[in-house]
């Protein structure tokens, strides 16, 4: 039996790569396509890291974990808070899931360390040969194969032949576009401005992940691991305000300031704003060529669940790819991808992330006050609070695609 063409990956982020290594471990070659050169890979704007136990599990098939654990921080704890009030609300504690996984906790590290470290174990595998600074820019599909067309660091065009396509792109997969597949929902009419701030906000009481109600500026706060340690805060900003005064160092110290009623300046060590979408594809394959990660389905971050469920994405179709390619079954599976991770998108990321939102900005006092008292009662009653965790840690999620055929 002839080698079947290795499965393309368009996409260095945590999706492809994730899908490169659990392919390779399952005997399966890949090529990965990446615009973006070795000199300026980690050039990149900080993005999300709040790695659900469900996801830590998925790294540490792969050997991931290992090399993640040291450049993060053992979250198990999260909270919510009223700023109007500056009172704590609820706190959930992960330990009360230590019977359902190894990882009773959330793993604080961000995305850039993540592809950092999963780029060498890419890079060092043999079934997978990486494309750096090798731009996508199309695709042909035949009956067996998938024809890759991509622009190369000396630019020079070429084809990569595959056995499937996969788009890890990002929200503007090229891919996508291409197969004129909708992408179907919204984006919010406002901005988030998040500030990295060199100060310790547990002596105020925070722990390491935090969602602030606030009906007139709701918030999240999250620690990360330096040199130095660094909390992340996320405000949200008027769609027409003006990007340079919302950045100026003035402007940002005066949000700190009233955050914390505080009359002193902060260490700040960045800043970025950034638009909120909640999209999903309304395909996730056409053939040969497979959606995954933040080319089929963007949303708030608000509770952590993009990358997390993209990286599911990854895992769900590696296992289905490799089956195909083995001769154990055929491409049906890739529809099967289709039906449980789209489900996974709509029913479970999309309607929990609208809804995390909307209790944050809540304004009507009395609705307020239900959800409030709603949160202190899941979290003081174990087994509720455990129900709560098996959601919001991707647990059910996970569990309910699978029955699906």
């Amino acid at each position: 039996m002839a080698k079947p063409d290795p499965v393309i990956i368009v996409g260095a982020g945590p999706v492809g790569l994730c899908l490169a290594l659990a392919l390779a471990q399952q005997e399966v070659a890949a090529v990965l396509i990446e615009a973006m050169s070795d000199e300026n890979f980690l050039d990149q704007v900080p993005r999300a890291g709040s790695n659900h136990p469900t996801t830590l599990e998925f790294f540490d098939r792969i050997g991931l974990y290992e090399k993640m654990e040291p450049r993060g921080l053992i979250a198990p704890k999260f909270q919510y808070w009223d700023r109007k009030d500056n009172a704590l609300i609820a706190e959930f504690d992960h330990a009360l899931l230590k019977d359902d996984t190894r990882f009773p906790y959330v793993l604080q590290c961000e995305r850039i360390k993540i592809i950092e470290e999963a780029l060498k174990m890419v890079k060092a595998h043999p079934l997978i040969a990486v494309r750096m600074a090798t731009e996508f820019t199309g695709f042909e599909q035949t009956a067996d194969a998938v024809l890759a067309h991509v622009k190369n660091a000396a630019g020079e065009t070429e084809i990569v032949r595959g056995s499937y396509l996969v788009s890890a792109e990002g929200a503007r997969s090229i891919a996508r576009k291409d197969l004129d597949v909708e992408f179907e929902g919204f984006t919010y009419p406002e901005r988030t401005i998040n500030i990295e701030v060199a100060y310790d906000f547990r002596q105020h009481g925070y722990t390491e992940r935090n969602y602030i109600s606030d009906p007139d500026e709701y918030s999240n706060l999250f620690h990360w691991k330096g040199p130095p340690d660094r909390w992340r805060i996320h405000f949200p900003t008027n769609i027409d305000d003006d990007e340079n005064e919302l950045k100026r160092p003035e402007a940002l110290q005066n949000r700190l300031k009233k955050f914390l009623g505080l009359d002193r300046d902060f260490e700040i060590c960045g800043c970025n704003l950034y638009t909120v979408h909640q999209r999903v594809a309304r395909k996730f394959r056409s053939g040969r060529v497979v959606l995954a990660g933040d080319a089929a389905h963007v949303n708030s971050p608000i509770g952590g669940m993009g990358l997390n469920s993209g990286v599911h994405d990854a895992f769900n179709l590696a296992d289905k790819l490799a089956r195909i390619l083995h001769g154990t079954a055929d491409d049906a599976e890739l529809d099967r991808y289709e039906r449980q991770r789209r489900h996974v998108a709509v029913k479970h990321t999309q309607a929990q992330t609208i809804r995390n939102k909307r209790m944050l900005e809540e304004r009507d006092p009395a609705v307020r006050k239900r959800n409030h008292d709603e949160l202190r009662r899941q979290a003081e009653d174990p087994v509720l609070a455990r129900k709560f965790l098996l959601r919001t840690a991707l647990f059910e999620s996970l569990r309910e695609a699978e029955q699906i055929a």
